[in-house]
Order: structure tokens, then sequence, then C-alpha cells
């Protein structure tokens, strides 16, 4: 077989995508159809920035979901014949399931192509769920010192200002390295962490159906049983300090390095949340329709959660976006430095990193994730745009 040229190359890419373009064109299709009834979400569609971004994140949520049927080899296989390819190379005896590396081979002679759709899936596991803990922290603790103040709010702020202190990537590095690992201390936070969620739910639930026992009651109970489950599953692991759970009863397992990133953004995220949610509720909490709330008596968890938080949401949905953007370059950075993820793994911080040592002969092995972490923080950075520029209207 020959090398493929450019010419090929593309068309043959694109077609690979061919779910993608399926799932968007129908995403898009429904969307557009049921926007005047979809609120916010079909008001995104009256904005040209806002399309084209949600485009892009979707495009890459659904590579993500889809990579098995877009990938042309096995990310982490290493053929020696392949090692810098360039893009459109055969395969030295062809291949049962493709028989070029599309993008080229890396310096291990691993498909590049392949493992930037499999790095798709690393950031959509890791950075929409570890922002939305981050939310579920903020929000938990920043609506009560916004709206009760006083010395809870004096405490709060000043642990949240404590965190925001250390730069960034220092405080990444220190969470993420081998020997803080040992320590078992991202287990012990991952164990804090995860409560609030449960406790976020309880909470909400209670806060609205305090006086309907015959709801209030199974509702919390069936939150407790499933999300305490689902708790000591993610928190458990077999061998370390804190295994609660026999292996057989343990359905989910992280693995470590992911588990120790995940929570380093969930904790690097949460202070940040925190003031955005406490400034809100500061502001919030003076109009009108709170004085109504307590005027009829309601409880101050309720007035937080069905009064204050629903009329902050559309700035909380902006900075979700944005913030979800800033979680992907920062495990981009992570993997970059080697840090935190196993050094195999597809992701694309790792991939760049691994690619950058023969920048100057070989650009493919760098270019292709650099240009998907580049578009994909463009997408999310075009969509709060558009999402903003939507609320603002209202």
């Amino acid at each position: 077989m020959e090398t493929l040229t450019w010419a090929e190359i593309i068309p043959t890419v694109l077609a690979r995508f061919w779910p993608v373009w399926l799932a968007l064109a129908l995403l898009f299709a429904v969307s557009l159809s049921t926007r005047r009834r979809t609120g916010l979400y079909g008001k995104l569609f009256d904005s040209p920035i806002g399309m084209i971004g949600f485009a892009l994140v979707m495009f890459w949520i659904f590579t993500a979901l889809l990579g098995g049927l877009i990938m042309t080899h096995d990310p982490l296989a290493q053929i020696a014949q392949m090692k810098n390819d360039v893009p459109g190379s055969p395969l030295p005896d062809g291949d049962a399931r493709f028989g070029w590396y599309l993008f080229g081979g890396d310096n291990l002679g691993r498909d590049v192509f392949s493992r930037m759709v499999a790095g798709a899936w690393i950031v959509v596991q890791i950075a929409p769920l570890a922002t939305l803990f981050a939310f579920m922290v903020g929000i938990t603790l920043g609506l009560p010192a916004g709206y009760y103040g006083g010395r809870l709010d004096t405490v709060l702020s000043f642990l949240a200002n404590l965190i925001l202190a250390f730069p960034v990537i220092l405080l990444f590095y220190l969470l993420v390295t081998p020997e803080i690992v040992e320590t078992g201390i991202p287990q012990y936070m991952a164990a804090v962490m995860f409560l609030f969620p449960i406790v976020f739910l309880v909470v909400l639930v209670n806060a609205r159906y305090r006086t309907q026992a015959r709801i209030n009651v199974p509702v919390i109970v069936g939150i407790v049983v499933v999300a305490g489950y689902l708790y000591l599953s993610l928190v458990s692991e077999p061998f370390t300090p804190i295994a609660v759970l026999p292996a057989s009863l343990d359905a989910i397992s992280i693995p470590g390095g992911v588990l120790v990133v995940f929570v380093s953004v969930v904790f690097v995220n949460s202070p940040t949340v925190f003031r955005i949610v406490r400034g809100l509720a500061l502001d919030i909490k003076t109009r009108d329709y709170v004085a109504a709330a307590q005027t009829r008596g309601e409880g101050p968890w309720y007035i937080m959660l069905w009064e204050i938080l629903p009329n902050a949401r559309g700035p909380l949905i902006v900075d979700f976006c944005l913030r979800v953007g800033y979680t992907t370059i920062l495990l981009g950075t992570l993997g970059f430095f080697g840090l935190g993820l196993p050094p195999e793994s597809p992701d694309w911080g790792t991939t760049i990193n691994d690619g950058r040592r023969l920048l100057t002969i070989y650009l493919h092995p760098a270019l292709v994730p650099s240009f998907a972490l580049l578009s994909m923080v463009l997408g999310l950075n075009l969509l709060a745009d558009g999402l903003r520029e939507e609320s603002l209207r209202d």
C-alpha cells in the first residue's frame, strides 16, 4: 500500500467520524424543532456564537462516547516500524481493521489519530464531572455564607481565600505527587468531597417537601440508600485505609491516577465557585421575592435553594461552561508535565508532551492533540458567550 496524500487523508478522516455527524444532525434537528419550548437551551440556538460553541463541544462529547466506532487502531498498541511515521503511512504488513495511520505514528509507534479520539473520553469523563462536584461543594457552602453572613461567612471565606492564595499549578503539583498520594490524603479528600452531592440533594428535597412527610421521607430514604451506596463504591479501594466495601460489592472502581486528578480539580475549583455563589446570594437575598418568601414563613434553606439558587442559574451556567474549559486546560497541563495520569495515557496533555520532544522534526504527534484541546476549549468559551448573551436578554 502507498502513503496517502492529504487529499485522501482528509476525506477518510471525515468519513471515520460518520457516527458523530449523524448524532450531531439528529441533535440539532430535535433542538431546533423544540427550541421554543426548552427555555435557555432553546434560546441558545438564536445565537450564532452559541450554536458554533455548542456544536464544537458536542462534537467532542459524541467523539468520546462513540470512540470505539471511530478509532482505527488500539491507542496503546505499539508498532516499532511506525515510529514517527508521517500522516497517511501504511502499516508494514497491513492490518485487519485499517491499513494506515491517518495522522501518523508517535515516538513509540502508536496511532496519533486513535490516541486523539481516545483522549476525548478522558476529558469528557473528568472535566464536566469534576466541575459539577466543585459546584456542589461551592453551592452548598456559598449559599449559607452569603445568606447568613456573620461569623460563618468570615470562617468559610477565610478558608476559601487560603486555598486561592496558592498558585494553581503548584497546588496541583503538590496534590498529585507520588509522595502525597502514598499518604492517602487524596482518598481522604475524596471521602469528604463526595459527601457534598448527597448533602445537597437531601437538603434540597427536605427544604421543598418538609411539610409533606409522605413525599419527603421516602424520597430522602431513597437518596440516602442509593447515593450512599454509590458514595461507598466511589471512595472504597481495596488494600487502602478506606476499604469499607468488600470487592464483591464495590461496583465502581476508579483508577488511582484518575481519582487523584479528579479530587485535585474539585479542590482547586470549589473555592472560586464558593465566592461566586456567595456574591450572588448577597445580592439576591435583598430582592422583594426573597422578602415575600420570608413573610410566608419559609425556612432559610427553602429560600436559599428554591428562591435564590434558581435566580442565580444564569451566571452559574455560564461559569460552569467556562470552568469546564479551564479544567480541560488544567488536565492538559497535568498530562504535559506527566503528573497524575499514567504515562501511557492517551489524554491530550500526555500526547502533546510525547510529541513535543521531536517537534522540530515531526509536527504531527503534538499538533493533532493540540488542535483537539484548542477546539474543545474554544467551543466551551463560545458556548459560555452564547449563554451569557441570551441570559442578558431575559
